[in-house]
C-alpha cells in the first residue's frame, strides 16, 4: 500500500480550476501568488476572473490549504508562537514593555497626540528591521505607507548612521508609498502582497491608519460606512501580518471623550474597530524634552504597564537614569 505524501501546490496554476487564462487574470489583478490568494475574498476573485463565487471560494480554500491555514491544535499554535520574531525599537525599556520588541504576525498600534513620537518610532523601526537578527533586526526590508506626508529620508540617514548601517543601502530597503485618500490607502496595502516575498519585506507601516477615514466620513450619518471600510482595511492588514509573518505597525490619532468624568479622557480614533483588531495597543505621551511615556493598553498576553524612552537626533533610545 502506497504511503506517498500528497505534494502541496507551489504555484497558482497548480490549484484546482486555475488554468493559464485564469492565472493571467489573477496575476494581473495582484493575485499572482498562493499567499495573495489565501488572503483574498471570494468576491474579489470572482470579479476579476468571471468565475462563480463558489468556484472562487474553492480556489481560495485550496490556496489556504496549501499554506496550512486551516484548523490546528493548540500545541501546533504554540509551536508557531515560539517562532514569532521581534524588531527592537532601539529602547530596552520599550522592548521589554512589548515582550521583546515589535512582533511579527500581528498588528501593533501606537497612538497619541501630535509630537508623541509615533512617526519617530516608525522611522526607527524601518532602520532596525534591517539589522542582523542578533542585534534585534530581521535582516529584511520595510514598506512605509505615508498618509500624512511625514516620512523624512534624512531621519533614516541619521538613524542608520547611529546604528552602524550604510545610509544609502538602508534607504533602498525602505519602500515608501504616499497615500492621498482612504481608497488609495487601501489599494496600496492590497498591492503590497504582490512583492512582499520578492523584496523580503518584514515590516509594513501605515502612518496614520485613521486620518483619511476620519476626514472623509465626518458626522454620524457616515459613521457606519466609515467603520465598515476601516474594519475591512484593518482585517486586510491582519491577514497580511499572519499569512506572510511580517510585523504590521499602524499609528493612530487621538480624540477627547466628551462624556468622560473620571480618568484620562483621551482615546484613540476609530472606535471599537480599533479596539479589537490590533494585537497590541500602545498609548504614547510626551514629557519634557525628548522623553516619552509608552503605556501598553491592550495585549493578549502582556500586562498593562509603562516605559519611558527618548527621541534623540540618533533615534529612539533609553534616557539616562531610566535604563
Amino acid at each position: 500500500m502506497s504511503s506517498k505524501v500528497k505534494r502541496r501546490p507551489r504555484d497558482i496554476t497548480e490549484l484546482p480550476e486555475v488554468g493559464p487564462a485564469i492565472a493571467d487574470k489573477l496575476s494581473s489583478a495582484g493575485f499572482g501568488t498562493i499567499e495573495a490568494l489565501a488572503v483574498a475574498l471570494p468576491q474579489e476573485v470572482s470579479s476579476v476572473t468571471g468565475l462563480s463565487l463558489a468556484a472562487s471560494q474553492r480556489i481560495i480554500s485550496a490556496a489556504r490549504e496549501a499554506l496550512d491555514l486551516g484548523f490546528k491544535t493548540a500545541d501546533e499554535l504554540y509551536e508557531r508562537r515560539l517562532k514569532v520574531a521581534r524588531i527592537t525599537t532601539g529602547s530596552k525599556n520599550l522592548d521589554k514593555l512589548l515582550g521583546g520588541g515589535v512582533e511579527t504576525q500581528i498588528i501593533t498600534e501606537f497612538y497619541g497626540e501630535y509630537g508623541s513620537g509615533k512617526t519617530q518610532l516608525c522611522h526607527q523601526l524601518c532602520v532596525n528591521v534591517q539589522l542582523p537578527r542578533d542585534m534585534g533586526g530581521l535582516e529584511g526590508s520595510a514598506v512605509y505607507v505615508d498618509c500624512e506626508g511625514t516620512f523624512r529620508p534624512e531621519r533614516i540617514v541619521a538613524m542608520s548612521r547611529a546604528r552602524g548601517l550604510d545610509p544609502s543601502k538602508t534607504l533602498k530597503n525602505i519602500i515608501v508609498a504616499r497615500a492621498y485618500n482612504s481608497d488609495h490607502q487601501m489599494l496600496i496595502v492590497e498591492q503590497v502582497k504582490d512583492f512582499i516575498q520578492e523584496r523580503n519585506v518584514k515590516l509594513l507601516i501605515v502612518d496614520s491608519v485613521t486620518g483619511f477615514f476620519r476626514a472623509e466620513y465626518p458626522g454620524r450619518e457616515t459613521l457606519v460606512l466609515r467603520q465598515q471600510k476601516l474594519n475591512k482595511h484593518l482585517h486586510t492588514l491582519a491577514r497580511i501580518a499572519d499569512t506572510f509573518e511580517v510585523a504590521v505597525v499602524v499609528t493612530n490619532q487621538v480624540m477627547a471623550r466628551p462624556d468622560a468624568v473620571f480618568g484620562d479622557p483621551t482615546i484613540a480614533v476609530g472606535g471599537h474597530v480599533l479596539f479589537h483588531v490590533p494585537g497590541a495597543r500602545v498609548f504614547l505621551r510626551k514629557l519634557r524634552g525628548g522623553r516619552r511615556v509608552a503605556r501598553l493598553v491592550d495585549s493578549p498576553y502582556l500586562p498593562e504597564s509603562e516605559a519611558v524612552f527618548e527621541v534623540t537626533e540618533d533615534g529612539i533610545r533609553d534616557p539616562l537614569g531610566y535604563e
